[in-house]
């Protein structure tokens, strides 16, 4: 398939125009969170102020369970973007996923507005392919793209609804676990496998237990709605409402996907927006969390404005674990969730 990097740069610029200007969030599926309760304890041992946030993942320490989720690359307006984001990974000692970096195989100028290293030295930097580019005749060009941007890992969506919205959408995924399977441990690169915000379920989950993966991230259903993004884009409104509102919820997914693969990493992202949401998430089996939208406009403002964003969202998580007796991350798994 010949690529049209020009036509694919004026893309990535309308999806950042539709998720500024338009109401793209999930209208009736939520995120399943607000059905817990994380467990209040009035006679907390804890010191606020020394409470552990610190966790880690893929090979690097964070010193918070948050990763900045994928957002943009290739257009003029993603490179500000991204190095914006990337100042405040670096500030706040989290991680960074990078948009999809299938630009970057046939533009090379593309590449600048994904390089973020210099900004970032230490942040755990994670770069980004389709499922459906992920084919062994691009591996060496893939592993050429992670290895420009210092990437220490890779994500590979898997976007089936969101392509079938899109205008010329990539919609054959047949195969696609045998490729993901065979490249996830020949690539080089520990693979995570992630949604885009439609969920992965038990279905999904289960064709991954004996993949060579190294994470995965559910991307559930409550949050940013990308059917509902791309039929914006290509027909400037809603033409399909109930495929904009199809997904699996986040919580549900957490659960699920936890249930099938215990050993392997898990991220939630899907609507998570306060630090409340993240406690839940991290309590009901997730390893770390994952936001994107919300740091959309902040990213296009100053890097200031994404750390004044996080610092908040992070601050909320600690005070989730003070207020329920846990020193720590594990204290906090152990504490668990109660049905509302």
């Amino acid at each position: 398939m010949t690529l049209d990097p020009g036509g694919m740069e004026t893309r990535k610029r309308r999806h950042i125009d539709v998720c500024l200007s338009e109401d793209v969030d999930f209208q009736t599926v939520t995120t399943g969170l607000e059905r817990y309760r994380l467990p209040y304890n009035a006679l907390t041992q804890t010191d606020l102020g020394s409470i552990d946030l610190a966790t880690d993942f893929l090979g690097t320490r964070l010193r918070a369970p948050v990763l900045i989720g994928p957002m943009t690359g290739g257009a003029e307006l993603s490179g500000t973007i991204n190095r914006n984001l990337a100042d405040a990974a670096q500030q706040l000692g989290i991680g960074m996923m990078l948009g999809s970096q299938r630009i970057m195989l046939d533009n090379g100028a593309a590449s600048s507005t994904f390089r973020v290293r210099e900004i970032a030295p230490d942040v755990l930097l994670i770069g980004n392919i389709g499922l459906t580019q992920l084919t062994p005749d691009i591996v060496p060009a893939l592993v050429e793209a992670l290895d420009r941007v210092n990437a220490n890992a890779l994500a590979v969506h898997t976007n089936p609804l969101q392509e079938a919205m899109q205008h010329k959408g990539d919609t054959d995924f047949s195969g696609s676990i045998a490729r993901l399977r065979e490249i996830a441990g020949t690539i080089g690169y520990p693979v995570m496998l992630k949604e885009v915000g439609h969920g992965i379920g038990a279905a999904a989950a289960a064709e991954l237990v004996d993949c060579p993966i190294a994470a995965v991230d559910v991307a559930g259903a409550g949050g940013t709605s990308w059917a509902r993004v791309e039929q914006f884009v290509r027909y400037g409104e809603i033409r399909y409402p109930a495929l904009a509102e199809w997904g699996i919820p986040t919580a549900q997914a957490i659960l699920e996907v936890r249930r099938e693969l215990p050993g392997v990493p898990l991220v939630a992202s899907g609507g998570i927006r306060t630090g409340m949401d993240a406690a839940k998430a991290l309590a009901l089996g997730a390893d770390v969390v994952s936001l994107a939208r919300p740091l959309l406009a902040p990213a296009i403002e100053s890097p200031a404005a994404v750390v004044d964003w996080l610092q908040r969202f992070i601050e909320e998580l600690l005070i989730c674990l003070h207020g329920c007796g846990a020193a720590d991350l594990a204290e906090l798994r152990d504490r668990g969730v109660s049905p509302m």
